[in-house]
């Protein structure tokens, strides 16, 4: 298992969390597949274990462990993360951004240090897209101050944390800061990890759906900064 990240935040005191681990945990467990966890485990590259359970499955058990559960807070939003991040199974972490995106409102701008926790800590992109799209993005666009943490975060030696500041406006649609979109690019457009390439042409892809021709001007303009990988990805919507 790989493990980055700073120390995590402080666990708040949670009923709510309480409630919703023991369901869970419960749930979850006796769920499991390990045979189905081998294979679920090898096809993420052994980042953490898994339980076995698929996702329509664990997405039922999801809902039977929230029936009945009182709208959080954001300190039952941190509990909840957290208390699942601790966990090394996978699905509790699935669980958790799932928990994050549905209830990302209740949340202020002081809750975005919890998600970079999240994003750092046993990261890869199944966790971390999400994160990045639905969550980050969520908290940065009802508090547009937290834009300048995002210019940080374009710039972070953690490719991770970098990639959810590439990602964040992903369903951002007509709202998208295109200037600052095409700046994150063209900064991180020599970075040479493929998660990171791969993130710069996903994320001018999705754009290209609400302004195709300011991306091909900037693919026109800026091609040679970019890799192959990142132009074939920016183009699949609009062509060459």
């Amino acid at each position: 298992m790989t493990v980055t990240g700073a120390a995590p935040p402080d666990v708040p005191r949670s009923a709510l969390a309480d409630t919703v681990l023991d369901r869970l945990t419960t749930a979850y467990a006796a769920a499991a597949d390990p045979a189905r966890a081998a294979a679920m485990g090898a096809y993420m590259k052994d980042v953490t274990p898994f339980l076995g359970i698929p996702t329509p499955a664990r997405r039922a058990l999801s809902r039977t462990v929230l029936a009945g559960i009182a709208r959080p807070d954001e300190a039952d939003c941190t509990a909840v993360a957290l208390r699942c991040w601790a966990l090394p199974e996978r699905e509790y972490h699935y669980f958790a951004v799932d928990f994050l995106r549905r209830h990302a409102a209740r949340c202020s701008p002081g809750f975005l240090p919890v998600t970079r926790y999240l994003v750092t800590t046993v990261p890869w992109w199944d966790t971390v897209d999400l994160l990045a799209a639905h969550v980050v993005g969520a908290l940065v666009a009802a508090a547009p101050e937290l834009t300048a943490d995002m210019d940080v975060w374009i710039t972070d030696d953690d490719l991770w944390v970098a990639r959810t500041a590439l990602l964040h406006q992903l369903r951002y649609k007509e709202r998208t800061d295109a200037e600052r979109l095409f700046a994150y690019c063209l900064c991180q457009s020599g970075h040479p990890d493929f998660f990171i390439r791969k993130a710069i042409g996903w994320a001018l892809r999705e754009y290209a759906k609400t302004d195709p021709g300011a991306v091909r001007d900037l693919l026109t303009r800026e091609r040679g900064r970019f890799a192959p990988l990142t132009v074939r990805e920016a183009l699949k919507n609009i062509g060459a």
